[in-house]
């Protein structure tokens, strides 16, 4: 199995399952190619929330906003996993998951990928990455190390997502990333509200119902809630989280609960 992941859109992507078709008859899985655009920070939280649901596979990622400059080319190896893709920190976050999941504590190991020069400057998805998955796919990812154009490296970019802080009825964090609901996910951990749901919490000092469910509440309604990725989240009923409470991704959040609200 070969996972795709880009900022694309189309149809450059049928280009890069074009070029893995001619190598490989690996099944190909989309995960998106609507990432928000050259935004190397919130391909990395998808992918995170993402890869760990898969079984092994080689995982194709392409958000490169340095497609075309010295940047290598990188191949990440965790247990029965490979994630192919620029050097520019976008596969450790799920590589870190993966590893958390694996059940032989797999290590994280990090190869540079030669490659010859491309057709084009600004397509390496195409490529680069895409010849590169399938060439991984077909000789196998423990043969990685030994591979004539793979070179184990312990100098690699990496990339950590922004950790919130957490006191006594009081968290500060930000938002991560705006899904396509609208709804705004947080770093503060949802272990935050364990006592909180069904009462209110203030979110930049306005106070907010908790709710487990969008539907609790009227349409329309604000609320705070934990999503399906474990983390705090703004949202509406039927409606934008990031309008409401007028935040974009980056933005500073400030949650209290209990008696210090």
């Amino acid at each position: 199995m070969i996972t795709l992941a880009s900022d694309f859109g189309s149809p450059y992507p049928a280009a890069m399952k074009g070029v893995i078709c001619r190598q490989s008859d690996a099944r190909l899985v989309d995960i998106a190619h609507d990432l928000p655009r050259q935004d190397v920070r919130a391909a990395a939280f998808w992918l995170a929330q993402t890869l760990p649901y898969f079984p092994p596979a080689v995982h194709c990622v392409v958000v490169d906003p340095g497609v075309g400059t010295d940047r290598d080319a990188v191949v990440v190896r965790v247990g029965d996993h490979a994630l192919v893709g620029p050097d520019n920190g976008v596969l450790l976050p799920a590589a870190r998951e993966l590893a958390s999941v694996a059940a032989d504590g797999a290590p994280i190991e990090a190869f540079t990928w030669a490659y010859d020069d491309p057709a084009s400057s600004t397509f390496h998805g195409r490529d680069v990455f895409a010849p590169a998955a399938a060439t991984v796919h077909e000789t196998g990812v423990g043969a990685l190390g030994g591979h004539e154009r793979t070179t184990a490296t312990g100098e690699y970019t990496d990339l950590w997502l922004p950790e919130s802080v957490v006191g006594d009825g009081h968290a500060t964090g930000e938002v991560l990333v705006v899904d396509d609901f609208g709804n705004a996910i947080t770093n503060i951990p949802g272990r935050v509200l364990a006592d909180a749901f069904g009462g209110q919490v203030a979110i930049d000092g306005e106070s907010v119902p908790v709710r487990r469910a969008y539907a609790e509440l009227a349409p329309g309604d604000r609320l705070v809630t934990v999503g399906s990725h474990g983390n705090v989240e703004l949202a509406v009923n039927r409606g934008r989280g990031d309008d409401a409470f007028g935040v974009v991704a980056g933005d500073g959040i400030d949650l209290q609960w209990g008696a210090s609200r």
